[in-house]
């Protein structure tokens, strides 16, 4: 396994880019146990279809998966557990008015290191429809071909 530098992502959602759009973004600790967090710097986190709620005035992470860690004796646990998020009680309040708006949800965005911790990014998202993704394709697509366009009459002169 590679070696990662000090406060780089471990893990991220491309993903959740193309199905949401991100409103607001935040970062929050996690409760792992000592085999997870070898886990999470070995990069084995996947964030694929994860989510985050608020439960009983408390951050919950749901469908993350951490591989258990393979040189671990005991302590590795189920890879796909609720996990809790720490963040201050009236950052916590804030999400939770903001989530129950219809339509948003709470998407895990990246994983990364910072001070020797575990840090997760969270977004304040809401679903993109079809044609919305359509839109931001062609755009792209238009943009790139515009570069072309410049390079290639940069290249005449």
């Amino acid at each position: 396994m590679a070696k990662r530098k000090r406060g780089s992502n471990l893990a991220d959602n491309r993903r959740a880019r193309r199905r949401y759009e991100f409103l607001e973004k935040f970062e929050a600790g996690i409760v792992l146990s000592g085999a997870e967090v070898k886990s999470c710097r070995a990069g084995r986190v996947h964030l694929t279809d994860a989510y985050a709620g608020v439960s009983n005035g408390e951050l919950w992470l749901h469908n993350v998966h951490i591989s258990p860690y393979s040189h671990a004796t005991i302590g590795n646990t189920e890879p796909v557990r609720p996990r809790k998020l720490l963040m201050h009680r009236r950052e916590i309040d804030r999400i939770d008015r903001k989530s129950r708006t219809k339509g948003l949800t709470l998407v895990p965005t990246r994983v990364y290191a910072s001070n020797g911790r575990i840090k997760f990014e969270i977004a304040l998202a809401r679903g993109r429809r079809v044609h919305d993704k359509r839109d931001e394709k062609r755009q792209a697509i238009e943009k790139s071909e515009a570069r072309e366009a410049l390079a290639r009459r940069r290249g005449r002169r």
